[in-house]
C-alpha cells in the first residue's frame, strides 16, 4: 500500500509533529494540575528532558505517544507501510533511549512515570494512575 500523501505533503505532516506541548501532554498537564500537583516543565538538565517534573518529590512524568515510543496498544503496534525498515529502527532507538533515560534518572534518585497517549484518553484512569504512582511526597 502506498502513502496517501505526496512526498511533499508527508514531509510537511512530519515536520508539524513536535515533542513538546502536544495535545496529549496538555491533557495530562491539565489533569495533574486539577489534582492539585504543581510541577515544572521540560527540565533539560535531567536525562530525557521529562515532560513534567516534581522537584521536591524527585519524580518525573514522561508523556509518550504510542506510535513514536512503541507502546503495545493497537496504535503503537501499527507497522508503517512505507519506509518500514527506517521506522522499525527509529522506534527501536526511541525505546532504547527511553530505557537509558529512566535508568539514569533512577541512578540520580528520581522516580519516573510513563503515561501513554492511549491512557490519557480516560481522565479517571489517568488520575488513578498518577495517584497510584506516588507522585505524592517521598517516603
Amino acid at each position: 500500500m502506498s502513502d496517501v500523501f505526496s512526498s511533499e505533503k508527508r514531509s510537511a505532516v512530519m515536520r508539524s509533529v513536535h515533542g513538546k506541548d502536544t495535545k496529549v501532554e496538555l491533557v495530562v498537564r491539565r489533569s495533574v494540575h486539577a489534582m492539585g500537583y504543581r510541577y515544572r516543565l521540560h527540565r533539560g538538565d535531567l536525562p530525557g528532558c521529562p515532560d513534567l517534573v516534581f522537584p521536591m518529590r524527585c519524580k518525573v512524568i514522561f508523556v509518550h505517544g504510542c506510535f513514536w515510543h512503541g507502546h503495545s496498544c493497537a496504535r503503537g503496534d501499527r507497522q508503517p507501510q512505507t519506509n518500514a525498515k527506517y521506522w522499525v529502527e527509529k522506534i527501536a532507538r526511541n525505546k532504547a533511549r527511553d530505557l537509558r533515560n529512566t535508568d539514569r534518572l533512577r541512578e540520580l534518585g528520581w522516580q519516573s512515570l510513563i503515561i501513554w497517549e492511549c491512557e490519557a484518553r480516560d481522565s479517571d484512569d489517568l488520575a488513578l494512575k498518577v495517584k497510584e504512582s506516588s507522585v505524592k511526597n517521598r517516603g
